[in-house]
């Protein structure tokens, strides 16, 4: 099994900053992509970044220039540096990571248990 902890959330006035982590543990061969995604009251989850193993990023429009993902490979940590934060950006933020367990050569994914960010105008 594969566990993912997210920490970082909280509250902040627009314009603000935040920084979340999240560590993956368990049966962990290696680590494709990690990523993380978010979901307000009464909409879709959706993505905001994603990083690839080999540091490739990707970001939501609404996030570019602003959000900033990187990862640590040897601690299985990916984090996500959140500038300029609107109200709009008010979301429970979840991390995902497509794993190669060491029990089986097929990718999983996995999610954490969310982490709230709330964003005050």
């Amino acid at each position: 099994q594969v566990q993912l902890v997210e920490s970082g959330g909280g509250l902040v006035q627009a314009g603000g900053s935040l920084r979340l982590s999240c560590a993956a543990s368990g049966s962990i061969f290696s680590i494709n992509s990690m990523g993380w995604y978010r979901q307000a009251p009464g909409k879709q989850r959706e993505l905001v970044a994603t990083i690839t193993s080999g540091g490739s990023t990707n970001y939501a429009d609404s996030v570019k220039g602003r959000f900033t993902i990187s990862r640590d490979n040897a601690k299985n940590t990916v984090y996500l540096q959140m500038n300029s934060l609107k109200p709009e950006d008010t979301a429970v933020y979840y991390c995902r990571a497509v794993v190669v367990t060491t029990t089986s050569s097929r990718t999983y994914q996995y999610w954490g248990q969310g982490t709230q960010v709330t964003v005050s105008s």
